[in-house]
């Protein structure tokens, strides 16, 4: 029961919820403000609700909760359930930055938001809270499989927690840049949490598989508003809780260098913008036509829909592949 329970119910909090949460956040005013930088045509989507991640937030620690309760009855909690809610705190943490972020540019009209280095301090201490709290939980551990290998490297304590740091902000803020289109950064995050999931499953931590499929369950439910034309923005408060959730478990099963696999998009368009801006400094020259690097399809013409096709479909292909080397490796 417990292993279709979190994928069923985030799923279903999500779907019941939207009709009356996303008229709500209307009432509100809390729409998306569209900046002037990006495509043109994205005007026309200036007003739509955003900070919609609240609800597959709240799907996912419904689901997670409700999974730890059924396994505490019947007298089956294991460590394992400890790692799912320390999970979802961590990645609810990562969400709450994300909602004080979206509130000052619904609520305060600043645009950009909460400014870079309060964002990145507030991103930096939470990653000291959960490496922490894995240590006094005695589940740190400094290692780091190598992908398509059952090779590990152990690196040295201070060296691994710089290394930590380096793909916590990483990965939260490149799932931040990839959502830029309606279903965009729900649809590539399915596969990729699904993977971590089936990972956690053949490692035998039932907790993270919980919340890895009551992630996927909340996302699943969110796409039926938040595809194109999108009814609801996730916002900031979306793809940072989003960005969390993977970093967290991919640090948890010592899957790091998966993450560029499975989570390529992400990547792509965290380097897109590095390159970007690396290149306009030093040769006054783009390399894109926008970027993140969506955006440049976009301009070269693909419609939104297309682009969330291809990206989806890539991740689809790169998880499968990575997930069978895994398997084959058991």
């Amino acid at each position: 029961m417990t292993g279709l329970f979190p994928v069923v119910c985030a799923f279903a909090v999500v779907a019941l919820a939207g009709p009356a949460f996303i008229p709500w956040l209307r009432r509100l005013k809390f729409g998306q403000e569209i900046r002037e930088e990006g495509p043109s045509w994205h005007q026309k989507k200036s007003g739509t609700p955003t900070m919609g991640g609240v609800m597959f937030i709240v799907a996912a620690a419904a689901a997670v909760i409700g999974t730890f309760l059924i396994c505490a009855f019947a007298g089956n909690l294991s460590a394992a359930m400890h790692k799912a809610l320390l999970a979802l705190g961590i990645a609810a943490g990562f969400g709450l930055i994300g909602f004080v972020d979206d509130f000052i540019k619904v609520v305060k009209k600043r645009n950009l938001g909460l400014r870079a280095l309060p964002k990145l301090m507030l991103q930096l201490f939470l990653t000291a809270v959960y490496l922490l709290v894995l240590q006094l939980m005695g589940e740190l551990r400094c290692e780091i499989l190598i992908p398509f290998t059952k090779t590990a490297i152990e690196m040295p304590v201070i060296l691994y927690v710089i290394f930590a740091f380096f793909v916590v902000t990483g990965t939260v803020n490149a799932v931040n840049l990839t959502d830029g289109l309606d279903g965009l950064a729900s649809s590539v995050t399915i596969p990729v949490v699904l993977f971590f999931a089936i990972c956690a499953f053949f490692r035998n931590e039932a907790g993270l598989y919980s919340f890895g499929l009551a992630v996927a369950g909340g996302l699943l439910g969110f796409l039926i508003y938040n595809k194109y034309p999108a009814k609801v923005f996730m916002g900031d408060t979306g793809s940072l809780f989003l960005g969390g959730a993977v970093v967290v478990m991919a640090i948890a099963l010592e899957m790091h260098l998966y993450l560029i696999i499975a989570g390529f998009v992400y990547f792509a368009e965290a380097l897109s913008v590095i390159l970007q801006v690396a290149s306009f400094k030093m040769t006054g020259k783009r390399i894109f036509k926008m970027s993140p690097i969506h955006h440049h399809f976009e301009m070269c013409g693909w419609r939104e829909v297309k682009i969330v096709a291809v990206f989806t479909a890539v991740t689809v292909i790169l998880c499968a592949a990575a997930l069978t080397g895994v398997i084959l490796l058991k």
